[in-house]
């Protein structure tokens, strides 16, 4: 996924693809700071297209979506 990201970066900024690169590597870094830590925790992997972090990712992402929509009066 990453290397997509970086791909599609490239085509539609027509940055250079180790331009691209730099760019995704610092939205990635800023995503880890700001994301709850089992988020950030897997990122790297979801990126990166590991399978089993990425079921972990995606597991993290539901229950996070879950909180949050309780904390507007949605009940999971």
């Amino acid at each position: 996924m990453m290397d997509e990201l970086v791909q599609e970066l490239s085509q539609k900024t027509g940055l250079s693809p180790d331009k691209a690169q730099e760019v995704v590597n610092v939205v990635v870094a800023h995503l880890k700071t700001r994301l709850p830590e089992p988020l950030a925790n897997g990122l790297d992997s979801f990126l990166n297209g590991s399978s089993t972090g990425s079921s972990s990712f995606a597991e993290e992402a539901k229950a996070v979506a879950s909180g949050f929509g309780s904390l507007f009066g949605k009940k999971a």
